[in-house]
């Protein structure tokens, strides 16, 4: 056999390769990302402009000594440190503010939480007939303006001609001035905010209740698990990430409760109901910006480790 028969065809060049062809790849790329880049441009301006910006802003100004006066020259403001985290935690008002927020959360959370999984699971396995009247009806307080619903709890709450007092006048109780009390003050607001939040976490719980497969219930009835059982064991734990949903939604809603005190009892009586974000409110109202940014940050902390806290308990195992 001849050597010119041992020699390997010549391979054709790949019209998909070379120079040229990587050139204009490269180059088509290029004009993609500019396009992108074009196109998320508006997001990125108002990004930068509206939360960035104001953010960072808000950060360096809780170092600095700036008040209302100082706003025709902010840049003339002497640096503090963090002389006004420590004023903040030194100010008996928003220790005190602290300690109704705190109140607050660790009893409306949990509430509103069993309710709305009690009236999820009551939509899902009881009432079959006008479902979808009982989730508007339960839903109505969450998109109602707070200014009804205080009017609505005003009236419910009245010491005198109030539903409440009158209800319980009828088995010889005679109620208390709810939102005068600096005993019931809270927790009659901790009611209307359980009340007027429950139904945002009932739909959600219910959205988590029906995507669970039937079969999970049918097996553990077939193993002799009673109603309780599967409950517990079956569907609770199926339930978790809806439950961390929900918990973090609600507890971050509830450390940022303002409404409700400053609609309801502007903070009384003697501060028995104002909140770390109405104080914080105040605090910019008498121009203190200095110290309000700083418990607004202080606030911010504290949600990232509660909300850390609540993810490491209730993530999947």
């Amino acid at each position: 056999m001849s050597s010119a028969t041992l020699q390997a065809p010549e391979v054709p060049r790949s019209k998909n390769s070379g120079p040229a062809v990587r050139y204009r790849r490269s180059g088509a790329r290029g004009r993609q990302t500019a396009a992108a880049w074009i196109l998320t441009l508006p997001f990125v301006v108002l990004f930068l402009a509206f939360t960035a910006g104001p953010v960072l802003g808000s950060l360096g100004m809780s170092f600095t000594d700036l008040k209302q006066r100082d706003l025709r020259t902010p840049f003339a403001v002497n640096g503090v440190g963090f002389s006004n985290y420590v004023k903040a935690l030194q100010d008996e008002t928003f220790r005190k503010a602290a300690l109704n927020t705190a109140y607050f959360v660790l009893v409306g959370v949990p509430l509103t939480l069993a309710l709305a999984l009690a009236a999820a699971v009551l939509l899902d396995r009881g009432v079959k007939r006008f479902q979808s009247l009982f989730k508007v009806a339960y839903y109505l307080p969450v998109i109602t303006s707070i200014v009804a619903i205080a009017v609505i709890w005003r009236f419910v709450l009245a010491p005198e001609s109030g539903l409440l007092n009158t209800v319980l006048s009828w088995v010889g109780i005679d109620g208390p001035n709810w939102l005068a009390s600096k005993t019931w003050a809270m927790p009659s607001l901790i009611m209307m905010a359980v009340w007027r939040n429950f139904g945002s976490a009932m739909i959600i719980f219910l959205a988590g209740l029906q995507g669970i497969p039937a079969t999970v219930e049918e097996a553990g009835q077939l193993d002799g698990a009673g109603s309780w059982q599967r409950f517990r064991y079956l569907i609770v734990p199926l339930l978790r990430p809806t439950i961390l949903f929900t918990s973090v939604t609600t507890g971050i809603g509830y450390l940022q409760f303002f409404e409700e005190p400053f609609v309801m009892t502007q903070g009384g009586p003697l501060n028995s109901t104002v909140s770390v974000s109405m104080y914080t409110y105040q605090q910019f109202g008498f121009g203190n910006y200095g110290v309000a940014t700083a418990m607004s940050y202080i606030l911010f902390v504290v949600i990232a480790v509660v909300t850390f806290i609540q993810f490491r308990l209730l993530r999947e195992k």
